[in-house]
């Protein structure tokens, strides 16, 4: 998960993952005409993500070609979900405990002032 994690805390590889899903599969070459970055750079950011498992490479010809491996998205995701639900649980209990020690306002602080 950390992997994961880092790999995408990273907005160039955000951006050459998105660009992969809407190409469906495409090179290094085809990534750096669309992006503000080398081609060598896209090479470096498609080894992180491919070792965090999020794209997958194979060889066709001289070429290399990419695609996302949406499997580890969804993994990620559903762990994100559950600390999220866990988040909110917390955050519920912890206003029901403030609104339950709060004094109750009657309405008379306000019309006084």
């Amino acid at each position: 998960m950390a992997e994961v994690l880092a790999a995408l805390a990273d907005p160039t590889r955000r951006r050459i993952l998105d660009a992969l899903a809407a190409h469906g599969e495409a090179t290094a070459t085809v990534l750096a005409g669309e992006l503000p970055v080398s081609r060598q750079a896209i090479v470096k950011h498609l080894g992180v993500l491919d070792r965090a498992g999020l794209v997958t490479g194979h060889r066709e010809g001289r070429e290399a070609r990419y695609a996302v491996r949406p499997d580890r998205l969804s993994v990620t995701a559903r762990w994100m979900d559950r600390v999220a639900a866990d988040w909110d649980a917390r955050l519920a209990t912890i206003k029901r405990l403030a609104e339950a020690a709060a004094p109750p306002d009657d309405g008379a602080t306000a019309a006084g002032a």
